[in-house]
């Protein structure tokens, strides 16, 4: 193993440099000031966790896990989502809080990149977590909720695609007899490989119905009479009942006046396996990827010993920002007061006032400055403290 140079980096970690950290920050606060209007309460869990309960909870890949071990031997992560610590709290520490339970968060999240990859190992997650409702209405406030914090960060553009991942798992379990293969289309289905996925269907011994019943699931994307198309494919309850829960959201979307903000996807596959409802994601006409997403997670808090449904979001602040497009402002301090040792009081008197004020204020010792002229330039104002030599000396100067 050679040695990282001296300025290299982790794969997948970034700098965040002041100029995308204050409009990140501007991102950031703008959401959270609309979660709280909805009555979500933020939560904070640690980045560390144990590997055999969050680890394994958060349905990450064992590849795309950042692990290490404790002095007791025990084997750590970074978490690689929120939704599975959340659950650990919900199960345990919150298991007497009134239900449904709102809970909101905004932290960094892990997962290992290849070295080919491009992507962030470590990125911004802002969401919500609603804890212990099991119906349409509580599907329906988080996805209204998220298109709601997105618009007023002023984004435009954008839609939510919103499918169903019972579906998907119902006519995948009807048409192909076994997990195994349908694990292999689901896996087309999230990668969008339609391609990968047509040729596949190809290979196999089925009868030209089922053949067209698979090829058909990629066709379901569009309006609200896609749902209808979808009754066509299936012939289980299970994918029926899943239909009809569609139906009921829907109903709920319309109340909130959002038919012209999402559209259905009925091929729609996370990449987070404990979905087992309504999935959506969020797409910008500037980004070729999604910018957040979630679901309805009924299983995973089974997983902590406390069974209860469960739906949330998250976006990515990274690709919202990205997406926003706007431009990255130079992080300025409006007041600099240059002072002489002599006039430090002085300068320190000069700064609470002007603070006080609500001004941002830098004091520099006039003796740390290479070069005066060019360093004032950055300012709006400055107040020179200093003596007429500019070293104290002689008489003092304020310009």
């Amino acid at each position: 193993m050679t040695k990282p140079f001296m300025f290299e980096k982790p794969v997948g970690m970034r700098d965040t440099l002041p100029e995308l950290y204050t409009l990140r920050q501007q991102v950031r606060s703008t959401i959270a000031d609309e979660v709280a209007l909805w009555g979500y309460a933020p939560i904070a869990t640690p980045a560390l966790e144990f590997y055999d309960t969050i680890g394994e909870a958060s349905a990450t890949s064992d590849t795309q896990l950042f692990k290490l071990l404790d002095q007791q031997g025990h084997t750590l992560v970074l978490r690689p989502d929120m939704t599975a610590p959340i659950a650990r709290i919900a199960a345990s520490t919150l298991k007497d809080v009134q239900r449904p339970a709102r809970l909101t968060y905004d932290a960094n999240v892990f997962r290992a990149q290849q070295r080919e990859g491009g992507k962030p190992a470590e990125f911004e997650q802002v969401g919500v977590e609603l804890i212990g409702d099991g119906t349409a209405s509580a599907d329906g406030e988080v996805i209204a909720l998220m298109i709601a914090a997105l618009k007023k960060t002023g984004l435009s553009g954008f839609k939510v695609a919103i499918g169903h991942i019972g579906f998907v798992n119902t006519l995948l379990q009807e048409i192909l007899g076994n997990e195994e293969r349908a694990g292999t289309f689901r896996r087309y289905l999230y990668e969008k490989n339609y391609v990968g996925f047509k040729h596949a269907v190809r290979q196999l011994p089925l009868s030209s119905i089922d053949r067209q019943r698979l090829t058909g699931l990629l066709n379901l994307r569009g309006g609200f009479e896609i749902l209808e198309d979808a009754a066509g494919l299936v012939e289980t309850q299970a994918g029926s009942a899943a239909l009809d829960e569609l139906r009921s959201l829907l109903d709920v979307l319309r109340a909130y006046g959002l038919e012209n903000d999402i559209i259905i996807d009925l091929n729609l596959v996370m990449h987070m396996s404990y979905y087992t409802g309504m999935v959506f994601e969020a797409y910008s006409e500037e980004l070729g990827f999604p910018l957040g997403g979630g679901g309805r997670y009924d299983g995973l808090l089974e997983k902590f010993h406390r069974p209860e449904p469960a739906t949330g979001f998250a976006v990515r602040l990274d690709r919202l920002t990205e997406a926003l497009g706007r431009a990255k402002e130079e992080v300025t301090v409006s007041n600099c007061i240059i002072y002489s040792n002599e006039r430090r009081g002085e300068a320190m008197k000069k700064a609470a006032s002007l603070r006080e004020e609500g001004r941002s204020v830098v004091m520099q010792d006039v003796r740390g400055i290479a070069d005066l002229d060019a360093y004032s330039q950055q300012f709006d104002d400055v107040h020179y403290l200093i003596g007429s030599n500019g070293a104290g000396g002689g008489a003092p100067y304020d310009g």
